[in-house]
């Protein structure tokens, strides 16, 4: 998986990532969104399928992940399909250091 190219550090997502990941509850679960939305765009039912989350849970932390500008989605409703943002995309290497320091299993993520 590409983590894209070193980049001048962004300290604003730097920490963004901490308090989604780090600072709440639900950041293990935010973080495998982010690495499944890496590998494919999909829709909200097919995240809570994908990841064996409940629906309502996956619209929660989506909810968290949209309002702090790390995904962003085309359409509408039910079929609306979700991606990581540009500024999450340029910093997927601190998002991976962070889930690395987190102690989050990534590694194994990446691969499936």
């Amino acid at each position: 998986m590409h983590w894209g190219a070193t980049l001048p550090l962004d300290r604003d997502l730097e920490r963004t990532l901490w308090y989604v990941l780090g600072g709440a509850r639900g950041g293990h679960n935010r973080a495998r969104i982010i690495l499944t939305l890496n590998n494919r765009p999909r829709n909200l039912n097919q995240l809570a399928e994908d990841l064996n989350v409940d629906y309502r849970t996956i619209m929660h932390h989506m909810h968290v992940l949209q309002e702090n500008s790390l995904v962003v989605s085309e359409g509408n409703g039910y079929g609306a399909v979700y991606f990581l943002s540009p500024r999450l995309e340029a910093g997927l290497g601190s998002f991976r250091e962070i889930c690395l320091k987190l102690h989050f299993d990534i590694e194994e993520a990446e691969s499936g």
